[in-house]
């Protein structure tokens, strides 16, 4: 059965252009935006109910947000739950990897930290946060895998963790959607990680 979209997401849609229109995608001039319209799409193309939908096209308000609109992480909280429900605040709350308050100049915790602290906490989600955690991946690997084909290792350039970190960080995500989301979508993933791993020539080629 289809998901119906009601005005909800339209609204969603207005908030992301609010939060995110002055970002663009790491070492390109891409907007942002797209990648939210993408992760919501992927999320829908795989069963995604409205909630999640709106969760995946806001997954990164409360990371990114703060910075390039100016607005306390704290508000963005309070707004995603008054406009959109508890639901939705959760899943994006569970799709974070940082506590920090971008629009205060707070930097983020250590990169590494940070991501071992998400892949174990993604052990432990619900359903929905797994589908638009494993939506959001998706399209960065694919994204990741293109950009890696034009540019080579050069593209590492553009990411904290780097050629190896970046890779090791995939192997992880990889495993851990495997096992808890049986579904196409992590089929998927998995897929383009291994074939990441072999275009990059590092570590073992499996996910």
């Amino acid at each position: 059965m289809s998901t119906q979209l009601t005005p909800r997401f339209a609204e969603a849609m207005r908030y992301a252009y609010r939060w995110h229109a002055a970002q663009t995608r790491k070492g390109t001039r891409i907007p942002y935006l797209s990648h939210l319209l993408a992760v919501a799409s992927i999320a829908l193309e795989h069963g995604a109910d409205e909630d999640e939908a709106i969760a995946a096209l806001l997954h990164d308000s409360l990371e990114d947000g703060p910075r390039y609109s100016g607005e306390p992480r704290a508000q963005i909280e309070r707004e995603l739950r008054e406009h959109f429900g508890e639901r939705v605040l959760q899943i994006v709350l569970g799709c974070t990897d940082t506590d920090s308050d971008s629009s205060l100049g707070e930097p983020k915790e250590d990169w590494k930290e940070r991501k071992v602290a998400y892949l174990k906490h993604l052990e432990t989600a619900d359903a929905s946060v797994l589908l638009v955690a494993a939506s959001d991946k998706l399209h960065n690997v694919r994204c990741i895998l293109r950009d890696f084909r034009q540019l080579g290792d050069q593209l590492w350039e553009r990411f904290s963790g780097g050629k190896e970190g970046s890779l090791w960080y995939y192997r992880s995500l990889a495993e851990i959607l495997g096992r808890r989301l049986p579904s196409r979508l992590a089929v998927e993933f998995q897929e383009l990680v291994v074939e990441l791993q072999r275009a990059a020539g590092s570590g073992p080629a499996t996910a």
